[in-house]
């Protein structure tokens, strides 16, 4: 179970990383890389994160020409990261075309890293999206628009609310990996205590409704002892 929880690493310096990270050595298994930390710290950091066996998620959320984006899927590729993502946004070519970088750079004995798609960011609301993006669809058809849109562009899976999981795989398959941000925990939500985040659950009901992988950052980084909240986390799944 403690693969399928992806633990964002939102935190501005490399000593607060470290620190957390010492505090869940042995628990957690695969973090998550965003802009703030890549940013502010670069591949170092990435390396150091790999010398302690976790896997990575390098969420930079790429949306550019296509040939923009697949010159820097060719640089992801040679991190050896076992996941990265790209706006679904950017249009089929765009996509393929870091598919097709991916695989060109791909060392040998390297496992290819896989590829997935942003559909719509959890802290967009149907509201928002018709009137600041300007598409007049309810967010599940559009959602499950992007995942076709990235299933066959060969991608390996997508971003989305967990809410919107069972739309993904009706539409794409079991196969069709879903990454699912938008967690909190139970006590969170009954407090609203949910910041930024619309389209949000708990980790228990995101696995029921068929994620395949859930990110987690705040509810564990925040919290007074980090190792005592996802070690709590991970005995609820596994009733």
């Amino acid at each position: 179970m403690e693969e399928k929880i992806i633990l964002a690493l939102d935190l501005p310096t490399e000593k607060e990383v470290i620190q957390l990270l010492d505090q869940l050595e042995g628990q957690v298994k695969f973090v998550k890389v965003g802009m703030e930390l890549f940013y502010g710290t670069g591949y170092s950091m990435i390396e150091k994160i790999k010398k302690r066996g976790l896997k990575i998620f390098l969420d930079l959320k790429m949306h550019d020409i296509p040939n923009t984006v697949g010159r820097a899927a060719a640089q992801l590729t040679r991190l050896e990261v076992e996941l990265f993502n790209l706006h679904v946004a950017g249009g089929k070519r765009m996509m393929e075309e870091a598919r097709k970088q991916v695989e060109k750079n791909v060392a040998v004995n390297q496992r290819k890293p896989l590829i997935i798609g942003v559909t719509q960011l959890t802290s967009t609301d149907q509201k928002m999206l018709e009137t600041e993006i300007g598409i007049i669809q309810p967010i599940e058809n559009v959602v499950e628009h992007y995942a076709i849109m990235a299933k066959d562009s060969r991608l390996d899976g997508v971003v989305s609310s967990p809410l919107e999981v069972g739309v993904i795989k009706r539409a794409c398959g079991n196969s069709f990996i879903t990454v699912t941000p938008g967690i909190r925990l139970e006590e969170e939500i009954q407090s609203k205590h949910t910041q930024d985040q619309k389209r949000i659950t708990t980790p228990k009901h995101a696995f029921g409704l068929g994620t395949d992988y859930i990110v987690i950052g705040r509810s564990i980084t925040q919290a007074t002892n980090p190792s005592e909240v996802f070690q709590k986390m991970v005995n609820d799944l596994k009733r």
